[in-house]
C-alpha cells in the first residue's frame, strides 16, 4: 500500500477534554467572579491551574498527541463566535473582553443573551452564534495560540482544536439567508489561522466538523470537498485532522478523503464501521484516527472487540491511531473518587481517566503486542463477564408487566373533550399562571442536604427543613397572585438524579459531575439494570404542598425520555425497552398523586428533541418510541387530571407533530429567547392543545420589564387562542436568585392580569 503522510503520526489521543475540574474549580471561580469575589486574574489563574493538571496527567497516561485550545470559560461555540469576530453587535460596547465574552453568554440588565441550544444529540447546551448582513468576519486567534505556547512550554505533544467553517455556519442563526453562504468569507482567516498556528509551532491541528455526520445535500458535499481542498493548499500549514463524531459522516467521508488533509476522525462507536473505510480507498493515504471508546458513555471498552477493529482498519489507512469517539466533556473525570458505587458496578465502568488509559492500553497492544498488556485484557473481560450474568439486569416481573400493556394503556379521551372536564374541574381565570417546578435552591437548602449527608442530621430534621421551604415557596406564590402552584422541589437535588435515586435499575455517583453549559453541572445517574419503583416518590411533598393552600399545587415528575437523556444508560438493549421500564415506574407515580388529590400534574419531558437522531432516516423509528413511553407514563389518569410537561432549549421544528403526539393537556416550551417563533411551527403543525412559550429567560439573571412580558404575550396571543395560552417561565428557577424570581414573577403576573 501507498503511503504518503505529510507529518509523523501520532497513536493515541482524545478529542477533547472536560474543563470545569475535577471538583468543579472552574464553576466556583467563574460564579465567584460574577459576584464580584474575585477579580480576572483569580479566575485565569484557576483555568491556567485546571489546563497544567491536565496536561500533567495526559503526558503521564502516555499519550502522544494532546488536544489543546477546548477549554473554555462558558462555551466553545460561543469562543469560536469571538475567535471570528462574529459576536453580536449589542455586546460591542462592553470594552472588557472577559466581560463582553460573558454578556454573550449570560446577558446583563441591559443586554439580552444569545440563544442556547443542544450541542446535536447530547445534554451539552452551546450558544447560537448571530450572523446578519452587518457581521463582519474577522480574525482573533490569541486566546488559541496563548493556549498552544502554554502546552508547548509545559512540554505536551500539543494538538490545537478549532470548531471547523462548516459546522460553525450551520450552527449559526441567519437573520437573512442561509449561514453557511457566509462560508468564502470564513476560509482566508481560517488559512490565516493555520499559518499562524504552524509558525507557533503545531504539528498538527484538529478541526470539529460534526455537522458532516448530519444529512447533508450534494451542494453540502461539495462545499466540504472545496472547503478542505482550499485550507489543505495553505503552504506553510500543520498537518490537519478533520474530526467529525456522533454518527456516520457517509459521503462527507469520501468528500473530506479526496483532499489533500492529513487525517480524518471517525466515531467508531456510533456506526462509523470498517466497511464505510473500506469504501473510500483514498484513506490508505491518511491518518485515520479511530474512535473506538465511547467519549459519551461510561461503559468499560469491550477492548477485544476493539482491538479487532483495529486490525482491521488497519488494512485500510495510512496509519491508526486510537481515540476516543468524541471529546470526554460528556463523561465524569474519573471513578477514582467514586468508592460509594457498587464494587461489581463499578468494574463495569470507564470515566475520563479510565478512557485515557483504554485508548492507551489499545495503542499499546496495536504496536508491542497484545502480549504487552495481558493484564488489562484479562481484567476488561472479566468486568464483561460479570455484568453479563448480574441479576439486575433482567427483572422478570418488569417484563412481564410491560408485556401485557395493549393500545389502551396509552390513550384518553380527545383533548377537546378533556379540556371541557378540566375546566369545570380547575376553574381557572384565561392566560393562567405558573412556573415550571423548581424555586431557587438557596444555601439554607444546600446546607441542610450537606448535614443530611455527613450525618449531621436526621432524615426527620431535613424533612422539617424542606417542610419550612416549600411553605415558604407557597405563601410567595399565594402573594404574587399565581394560578397554579408548585412545591419548588427543594427536596430535589437535580430532576433526573432525584428519581434516579428512588427507583431500582439505577445508580447514583458521588462526584461525576459533567458541564450541561457555562458553570451549570449535572451527576447523570447510571441505569444499569431493569427499572422499577419500590415506592412511592413525591406524594408525602406534594400533598404537604397541597395541603397548604385552596389553590392546585402541581405534582412534579420527570419524563422517561428526559431521564433516559440525561442518565447514561445501559448499552445492552435497546433504548426505547429501557424508555418503557422508566414510563412504566413514572405511570405509577401519577396514578398514586391523582389518588391522593393532584389535579395537575407535570411530566417535563425538555429532552424530547435532544435524543432525536441526527439523521432523517432514523427518526421516525426514535419518535414513535419516544411518544409512546410519555404516553405510557401519562394516560393512566382520569381525564379531569390536566397532564403538563415541559420542553426546553431545542430546536423544535423537527419534532412538532411528536410534541403534539404527546397529548399533554398544556406543553410550555422556551421561547423568551428565540422570540416566540416556536409558536409559528406549533400553529404550522395544527396543534390544538394547551401552550405555556416561556416569557421569562432563566438562563440570564436580568429581571424581564412588564412591558417585555406584555409584548411577548401580545405577539403569542397572535398565535394562540386565549383560552388555549399558558403565562410562565421559560424553564425551572432552580440557578436563579430569590429576589430576582420574585421581581420577575411579580412583573409575570402584573402582565398577564393587564391582558386579562
Amino acid at each position: 500500500m501507498s503511503v504518503s503522510l505529510s507529518r509523523t503520526p501520532f497513536t493515541a489521543t482524545v478529542l477533547g477534554l472536560p474543563r470545569v475540574g475535577p471538583n468543579r474549580e472552574l464553576k466556583r471561580a467563574t460564579e465567584s467572579y460574577w459576584a464580584g469575589r474575585v477579580d480576572a486574574e483569580h479566575l485565569h489563574a484557576v483555568g491556567a491551574e485546571l489546563r497544567r493538571a491536565q496536561f500533567a496527567e495526559l503526558a503521564a497516561a502516555g499519550l502522544d498527541s494532546v488536544p489543546v485550545g477546548t477549554f473554555s470559560y462558558y462555551d466553545q461555540v460561543l469562543d469560536t463566535a469571538v475567535l471570528l469576530g462574529a459576536l453580536p453587535p449589542r455586546v460591542a460596547g462592553i470594552a472588557d473582553p472577559l466581560d463582553r465574552y460573558f454578556a454573550a453568554a449570560r446577558g446583563t440588565d441591559t443586554v439580552a443573551p444569545l440563544e442556547m441550544t443542544k450541542w446535536f444529540d447530547t445534554n451539552y447546551h452551546y450558544l447560537v452564534p448571530e450572523i446578519d448582513a452587518a457581521t463582519t468576519f474577522s480574525l482573533h486567534p490569541e486566546k488559541l495560540l496563548a493556549d498552544l505556547a502554554e502546552a508547548i512550554e509545559f512540554g505536551v505533544p500539543a494538538r490545537p482544536v478549532v470548531i471547523g467553517p462548516i459546522t460553525f455556519l450551520k450552527l449559526a442563526k441567519a437573520a437573512d439567508g442561509a449561514a453557511v453562504d457566509r462560508l468564502p468569507e470564513l476560509l482566508p482567516l481560517y488559512a490565516d489561522l493555520l499559518g499562524q498556528l504552524a509558525a507557533a509551532g503545531a504539528q498538527w491541528v484538529q478541526i470539529d466538523e460534526p455537522a458532516l455526520v448530519t444529512d447533508l445535500t450534494d451542494a453540502e458535499i461539495a462545499l466540504v470537498r472545496e472547503t478542505y481542498t482550499t485550507l489543505a493548499a495553505v503552504a506553510q500549514r500543520p498537518a490537519i485532522l478533520v474530526a467529525t463524531y456522533f454518527g456516520h459522516p457517509d459521503a462527507a467521508l469520501a468528500a473530506l478523503a479526496d483532499t489533500d488533509i492529513d487525517g480524518v476522525a471517525l466515531d467508531v462507536t456510533a456506526g462509523t464501521g470498517v466497511d464505510a473505510v473500506a469504501a473510500v480507498p483514498a484513506l490508505a493515504r491518511k491518518l485515520l484516527v479511530a474512535g473506538v471508546v465511547d467519549g459519551r458513555n461510561i461503559w468499560r471498552t469491550d477492548l477485544d472487540a476493539a482491538l479487532r477493529t483495529l486490525g482491521t482498519l488497519l488494512g485500510s489507512a495510512g496509519a491508526v491511531a486510537v481515540s476516543s469517539s468524541s471529546s470526554l466533556l460528556h463523561v465524569p473525570y474519573s471513578l477514582a473518587p467514586e468508592t460509594g458505587l457498587d464494587e461489581r458496578l463499578r468494574s463495569w465502568l470507564s470515566f475520563g481517566a479510565e478512557k485515557v488509559a483504554e485508548v492507551r492500553v489499545l495503542a499499546t497492544a496495536l504496536t508491542e503486542g497484545t502480549d504487552a498488556v495481558a493484564a488489562e485484557l484479562t481484567a476488561a473481560r472479566a468486568a464483561a463477564e460479570s455484568r453479563r450474568t448480574d441479576p439486575r439486569l433482567h427483572d422478570e416481573r418488569v417484563r412481564a408487566r410491560l408485556a401485557a400493556l395493549d393500545e389502551s394503556d396509552l390513550n384518553r379521551l380527545p383533548a377537546d373533550e378533556r379540556r371541557v372536564l378540566q375546566r369545570d374541574h380547575l376553574d381557572l381565570p384565561v392566560l393562567p399562571t405558573t412556573t415550571i417546578g423548581s424555586y431557587p435552591q438557596t444555601s439554607a437548602i444546600r446546607l441542610a442536604r450537606a448535614a443530611l449527608r455527613k450525618g449531621e442530621i436526621d432524615q426527620a430534621e431535613y424533612v422539617r427543613r424542606m417542610r419550612a421551604e416549600i411553605a415558604e415557596v407557597i405563601t410567595l406564590q399565594e402573594r404574587l397572585g399565581l394560578d397554579v402552584l408548585v412545591h419548588g422541589e427543594p427536596e430535589r437535588n437535580d430532576m433526573v438524579q432525584y428519581f434516579a435515586e428512588l427507583l431500582d435499575g439505577f445508580a447514583a455517583t458521588d462526584n461525576g459531575w459533567v458541564q450541561s453549559y457555562g458553570t451549570r453541572c449535572v451527576r447523570p445517574p447510571i441505569l444499569f439494570g431493569d427499572v422499577s419503583r419500590p415506592e412511592p416518590m413525591t406524594l408525602s411533598w406534594i400533598g404537604y404542598a397541597q395541603s397548604l393552600t385552596a389553590k392546585p399545587v402541581k405534582g412534579m415528575l420527570t419524563g422517561p425520555v428526559t431521564i433516559l437523556a440525561w442518565s447514561f444508560v445501559r448499552d445492552d438493549q435497546p433504548l426505547g425497552d429501557s424508555a418503557r421500564q422508566v414510563a412504566l415506574a413514572i405511570r405509577d407515580e401519577t396514578v398514586d398523586l391523582e389518588a391522593q388529590g393532584a389535579r395537575v400534574i407535570q411530566v417535563d419531558e425538555p429532552a424530547l428533541r435532544e435524543l432525536l437522531p441526527l439523521r432523517a432516516a432514523d427518526q421516525p423509528a426514535y419518535l414513535r418510541w419516544s411518544v409512546d413511553a410519555f404516553r405510557l407514563a401519562t394516560a393512566g389518569v382520569a381525564d379531569t387530571t390536566q397532564v403538563h410537561t415541559h420542553l426546553c432549549y431545542s430546536e423544535f421544528g423537527e419534532v412538532i407533530s411528536a410534541i403534539a403526539g404527546l397529548d399533554a393537556d398544556v406543553t410550555s416550551i422556551e421561547a423568551a429567547r428565540s422570540h416566540m417563533e416556536v409558536l409559528d411551527d406549533l400553529n404550522a403543525a395544527g396543534f390544538a392543545l394547551g401552550v405555556g412559550p416561556g416569557v421569562y429567560d432563566i438562563h440570564s439573571p436580568r429581571v424581564p420589564s412588564v412591558e417585555e412580558i406584555t409584548t411577548s404575550l401580545a405577539s403569542a396571543l397572535k398565535a394562540v387562542p386565549a383560552e388555549r395560552l399558558w403565562v410562565n417561565p421559560d424553564c425551572g428557577l432552580k440557578t436563579r436568585g430569590p429576589v430576582e424570581v420574585e421581581a420577575s414573577l411579580r412583573n409575570l403576573v402584573t402582565a398577564a392580569q393587564s391582558l386579562r
